[in-house]
């Protein structure tokens, strides 16, 4: 044999399951305390995405024990009450890599590659030699199966072992799974305590127990009845097509037509748009997908790109649809922050969505402020990726880096530089809820740079920041407005009373004199929850201590995206924005007060702690903020957009609909005549009654 053939012979192709026996590494296995947090990670986030699919509200309960501290071998138990699995697929979920439902599926998931949970399988017999034990009762099964399971990585394929079935009890459907490992247990901020913390802050709808080496438990209830929306798929967007992405698409397409292919095939694309994209491409409407020659392929790739123009102008496609996407919502953010860290402000934001390469995106942010935190050390920040934690390479995330671009020292908190972790009594939350989000690596441990979401997420933080500012210099004005009318409440009686005493006179009326004083419009606003009505109860007071009459226009915030309505609102106003409404005042006399009072029903306790008052007038009003009227345009500019496209999409379906309708008369019409069929065949395609049979009409090639 030659040496060019002794090479060849010595060539064979890798198991994807033995590749990853030998780099452990990249799946999050590369130390003995990654590779138990990694392990907890993924059989978690399968309990929470299985019972979301099946709308179950999760109980999760994780244990850890302590087996051999010598071997640092320890045990996990997981057990939820989800849909469970049918013994049939046991063996291929947990048995198999890159075997699972959501790869395919353009949708917001936890679980894309189906590499997790069976890398903990992995992993678990790399490190102990032992199987990972599996129990799964379904719903209309009496009793649940039990099985042993472990992997033949040279074939990436499960080996079965003890299969059997027993008694759950009561329990009518869930999963539990237990599993050793070569591992180490520590407390911290990164250790699964912190996981579950931080993962029941992003999924306030779940109920997750833990408990701990030493038999501590660690619970961290639920404090929402309300599951995540549920999420659609959709096709892929042009603008996220790559060329041998769209080469697969035409080959495998059974279409007849380019135009019915391209709106079949790809949101964000009209009935206009599929002909515009043929006539920039220079495709015949007509011609098949599965005809294409690569050059037609590829010209047709860069009318997406708009390489290719109509008019010089890109052929105008539609943003792809949101529902897609399951954002945790700003008062489950601010639910899920006060569960777990105490402290007095918390301010949250869900930016509208957006598209980065055709994938639909939204950046969510929240930030608490004061008691209970280091004030001379940076702040937490809390990242996540489609609800899961990310606990490892905080400085190499694209969510990290969003925050340190941000001045925080004009917002209230310490920054060396205006650069990097700011510093303070605080934490701040980022989430990225995407269709397609780019990790660094197959761990899933931090982001990789997108300039579209960067800037979503400076935006983002931006905003944050003028709400902790506002709050801050609304704190310090109101205790300094506080301090002074307590002061001259003491002093000026004090004053009054023994002047009138020495002079022997009656002591005067002192309301003149303290509101000239004071000189300063007060709002004094009161957000509380009524036990009896289970309501929310705002009150908002305004005092003019000033000597003038003063006219303004009130304005505040109010849930009215989550659901919330106001009530028992006797001044009326009117509505300027979602969850923005206004009262305009009559005009208010000096050293008089009017009370705005009104209620929030269909919220929960604990969904609005804290109501923002602004206002509109030419003197301060301490207490609330001047209204910023760009924002308010902002506000509105994405509700009218966001109306829009809801438009447009009910127009583009209706347009399809109609395309569809059209387009089969048209091929029914270019079939053939019945002139055109041979007259040996023209019997055979009759019936009795004379009529031509439908299935003579769509049965062959059009």
């Amino acid at each position: 044999m030659s040496i060019a053939e002794k090479m060849a012979a010595n060539q064979k192709q890798v198991a994807i399951s033995e590749f990853f026996e030998k780099n452990k590494h990249f799946l999050g296995f590369d130390t003995l305390t990654r590779a138990l947090i990694t392990a907890v990670k993924e059989a978690v986030d399968n309990a929470l995405d299985a019972c979301e699919e099946a709308r179950i509200l999760p109980d999760i309960v994780v244990q850890i024990t302590k087996v051999d501290n010598k071997k640092d071998i320890l045990q996990l138990d997981v057990e939820d009450n989800g849909p469970g699995i049918p013994r049939a697929s046991i063996e291929k979920v947990f048995g198999q890599l890159l075997f699972g439902s959501r790869f395919h599926a353009i949708r917001q998931s936890r679980g894309q590659q189906g590499i997790g949970i069976t890398g903990v399988v992995m992993y678990s017999q790399l490190t102990t030699g032992d199987p990972t034990h599996v129990e799964s009762k379904i719903a209309k099964e009496a009793t649940a199966v039990a099985v042993d399971i472990g992997l033949d990585t040279r074939k990436n394929k499960a080996v079965k072992s003890n299969q059997d079935r027993v008694d759950w009890g009561e329990k009518v459907h869930g999963l539990k799974i237990r599993t050793s490992m070569k591992a180490k247990y520590q407390k911290g901020r990164k250790s699964v305590w912190q996981y579950l913390r931080m993962t029941s802050i992003v999924n306030p709808h779940a109920d997750i127990l833990f408990i701990d080496p030493d038999g501590q438990e660690h619970h961290w209830p639920r404090v929402t009845e309300k599951l995540p929306g549920r999420v659609e798929a959709i096709k892929p967007h042009p603008n996220g097509i790559e060329l041998g992405q769209l080469q697969r698409l035409c080959g495998e397409s059974s279409e007849s037509r380019m135009t019915t292919f391209l709106r079949r095939n790809f949101s964000g694309v009209s009935g206009r748009a599929a002909k515009e994209l043929c006539q920039v491409a220079e495709l015949e409407e007509k011609l098949k997908p599965k005809s294409l020659k690569p050059d037609q392929v590829r010209a047709l790739l860069e009318a997406f790109q708009g390489e290719r123009m109509l008019r010089g102008n890109p052929v105008k496609l539609l943003n792809p649809p949101t529902s897609c996407l399951s954002p945790i919502e700003e008062l489950l953010i601010k639910k899920g922050l006060s569960k777990t860290i105490d402290s007095k402000f918390v301010t949250t934001m869900t930016r509208a969505p957006s598209v980065t390469q055709g994938n639909p995106f939204q950046i969510e942010v929240g930030l608490i402020f004061g008691e209970g935190m280091a004030a001379d050390k940076p702040v937490e920040i809390l990242r996540f990726a489609n609800r899961v934690p990310l606990m490892y390479q905080q400085g190499g995330c694209l969510l990290t880096k969003a925050i340190e671009s941000v001045d925080w020292r004009q917002y209230g908190l310490d920054q060396a530089g205006g650069r990097g972790v700011p510093k303070g009594p605080a934490a701040i939350l980022v989430h990225l809820a995407s269709t397609n989000v780019q990790f660094t690596s197959e761990a899933k441990e931090a982001l990789s740079d997108n300039e579209v979401v960067m800037e979503e997420g400076r935006k983002a933080m931006l905003e944050m920041g003028r709400g902790l500012r506002k709050h801050l210099e609304k704190k310090k004005k109101m205790g300094k407005t506080r301090e002074k009318f307590e002061l001259i409440n003491d002093i000026i009686p004090a004053i009054a009373e023994k002047a009138a005493s020495l002079l022997e006179l009656p002591v005067p009326d002192l309301a003149a004199s303290i509101t000239k004083i004071m000189s300063a419009v007060i709002a004094e606003t009161t957000t509380t929850w009524n036990k009896e009505t289970k309501q929310t109860d705002v009150s908002i007071l305004l005092y003019n201590y000033t000597s003038r009459a003063r006219s303004y226009t009130i304005l505040v915030t109010w849930p009215e995206k989550q659901g919330g309505k106001m009530i028992g609102n006797e001044l009326g106003g009117r509505k300027e924005a979602t969850g923005v409404w206004a009262w305009k005042l009559e005009t208010l006399q000096p050293g008089v007060q009017t009370v705005i009072t009104y209620s929030l029903s269909d919220i929960e306790k604990g969904d609005w702690n804290e109501t923002d008052v602004f206002y509109r007038g030419s003197q301060e009003v301490i207490g609330a903020t001047k209204m910023d009227e760009k924002l308010l345009d902002e506000i509105r500019r994405q509700e009218q957009a966001f109306l829009e496209d809801n438009e447009m999409d009910e127009e583009d379906a209706r347009e399809l609909s109609e395309e569809d309708e059209k387009e089969s008369l048209s091929i029914q019409e270019e079939v053939v005549s019945e002139s055109d069929i041979p007259a040996d065949t023209q019997d055979d395609s009759k019936t009795d009654s004379g009529e031509t049979k439908q299935t003579t009409l769509f049965g062959g090639d059009y």
